[in-house]
């Protein structure tokens, strides 16, 4: 990534944890990066572009670093961390015009998420394709009804610590449902044979 636009971005952050977006101006962002304007205009032709990129690449970013295969839980709660550390700039950016952009990019993220968990258990169950269908639109509403209610809730309250007891308490409950309800187990057929 060229240092500067990600000089750009990360100024556009800092600004954000401090005032609403709707308060932030191109003229805030150079001043704090000691840029000039048409630095700024080369890259961005607007704040809401800023703001479409910004989010873009650190939705890319917290993918990379934090979806690992086979360790769904892990990952919601690194996913939570990350959120976290921003808490008011998404708060802001959530409240602002640019919030369906937000709400794009975290559904993206959502949805990867959910469809490592399901890869990770399709290797142990058999289940019809209609059936990962619902169980993967489910699983990724699940979660980003927790997101949307953490930001509705004025993200006033620990989301990591409120997905790290969620990830407890149903721990294991939909693998079962899954060999019970919606495939055949490997394991049942393997000893069949």
């Amino acid at each position: 990534m060229n240092r500067t636009k990600k000089l750009i971005s990360d100024t556009f952050w800092e600004l954000l944890e401090e005032k609403s977006y709707n308060r932030i101006t191109v003229q805030n962002i150079v001043e704090r990066c000691q840029l000039n304007r048409n630095t700024f205009y080369y890259y961005f032709q607007d704040i809401p572009l800023l703001a479409e990129y910004s989010i873009r690449e650190w939705t890319e970013q917290v993918i990379q670093d934090n979806c690992v295969f086979g360790m769904p839980e892990k990952a919601i709660v690194l996913i939570a961390k990350e959120l976290m550390k921003r808490k008011n700039a998404f708060l802001h950016i959530y409240r602002s015009s640019c919030g369906e952009r937000l709400i794009r990019h975290l559904n993206e993220l959502a949805l990867h998420l959910v469809e490592l968990y399901i890869d990770g258990i399709t290797e142990k169950v058999i289940m019809p394709d209609e059936n990962r269908v619902v169980i993967t639109r489910f699983y990724k509403c699940i979660f980003m009804g927790l997101l949307l209610d953490w930001m509705d809730g004025e993200v006033s309250y620990d989301l990591p610590g409120f997905c790290e007891k969620v990830c407890e308490i149903f721990a294991g409950v939909d693998e079962m449902i899954f060999m019970t309800r919606l495939g055949t187990c490997n394991v049942g057929a393997e000893e069949n044979s």
